[in-house]
Formats: C-alpha cells, structure tokens, sequence
C-alpha cells in the first residue's frame, strides 16, 4: 500500500509541471509567436472552449465597441501557500518583451471575447504570465502597463510573502494577469 501512494504521488509530481501550462481546462492555441529583444519569450493566443474564465452576456454586448482598460487599476492577490513561484527575474525578461513590443509595434494589444481567443499567455523559462478577458467583447489593454504587473506581481508573491506567484484582478472582476510558475 505504501509503495503505490508513493508511486501514486510520486506519478502526480512528474505530471504537474507539464499541467501547469495550461491556463484552462480545454485550452486550444490557436497561435504562437515569439517576441522580444532576442526573440525568446514565447506567446500564444489561447482559447478556452469550457469558458471557465469567461461570463457569458447576450448578444448585445457581444456587439459592444472595444473596451479600453489601459491604465485601470487591479488588485494584486498572492497565491498561498509558499514555494514553486517563478524566478522574478524570468518573469522581467517577459516584462522587457512586453515593453520593447509596445515601443516598436505599438503598447495597445487587443483581446478577443468570450470563447475564441480570450486568453494571451507569455512564458519564459520559469514564469507564465496570462491575461484574461472576461468580458463578451473585445477589450484592450497596454503592454507596458502588463509589464508594470509583472514586475510587481513577480518579485512580491514569492516564498518570503508565504506565496508562490499571484495576480492582478480588475475592480470589476472584467480582466486579470495572473504570474505563475510555468
């Protein structure tokens, strides 16, 4: 009996890592790029078909203009308990890549609604950052804004706060960037 639940646990360990890339149940990529400096911090569009990072609305708000949450406020949330956060400094090359995109293409990235596209994950070696939107409309949002988050989600949710990564979640509950280990 001993040797199965070590097997068991033991099973779940190798897994998990591999687990921890997928944003949501369901996730599908519907596109991967790199960018960057040195062209090495990986993004995906992700879409999450179960919707568990979605609200549903009506078709009226599904016809809404672009909603702009550039400079809007989040709340930061550490996860608990302690231990497996990303290096801090992973997660600043992913905050670099953001910011020398936003001043060679543009700060201002559009996120898709509802179901088709609506999550934008950034990995680099240990740190996964994702944004989500939970709005049925397209929303926008500024890449050097993003990166802000990063660096102060980063280095703030780590064992030394009790926590291993952490996120930012919009007043309204409509967006969130989430830090993590990869």
């Amino acid at each position: 009996m001993y040797f199965s639940l070590a097997f068991i646990i033991f099973g779940f360990a190798l897994v998990s890592p591999v687990l921890s890339q997928e944003v949501c149940p369901g996730q599908v990529t519907l596109s991967e790029s790199y960018i960057g400096v040195d062209k090495n911090v990986k993004v995906e569009t992700v879409s999450c078909p179960e919707g568990s990072l979605t609200r549903r609305g009506d078709v009226v708000s599904r016809q809404a203009p672009v909603t702009n949450v550039c400079g809007a406020q989040c709340n930061t949330f550490c996860f608990t308990p302690s231990g497996g956060g990303p290096d801090p400094n992973d997660c600043h090359v992913i905050a670099d890549a953001l910011r020398f995109d936003g001043v060679n293409i543009g700060n201002l990235f559009d996120i898709n609604n509802g179901t088709t596209g609506n999550v934008v994950v950034m990995s680099y070696i240990s740190c996964l950052s994702f944004f989500a939107n939970q709005i049925n409309g397209v929303m926008q949002y500024c890449r050097d804004d993003w990166a802000s988050v990063i660096d102060f989600v980063a280095p703030n949710c780590q064992s030394t706060q009790n926590a291993h990564g952490g996120d930012c979640l919009a007043a309204d509950g409509t967006w969130f960037i989430q830090v993590q280990h990869s």
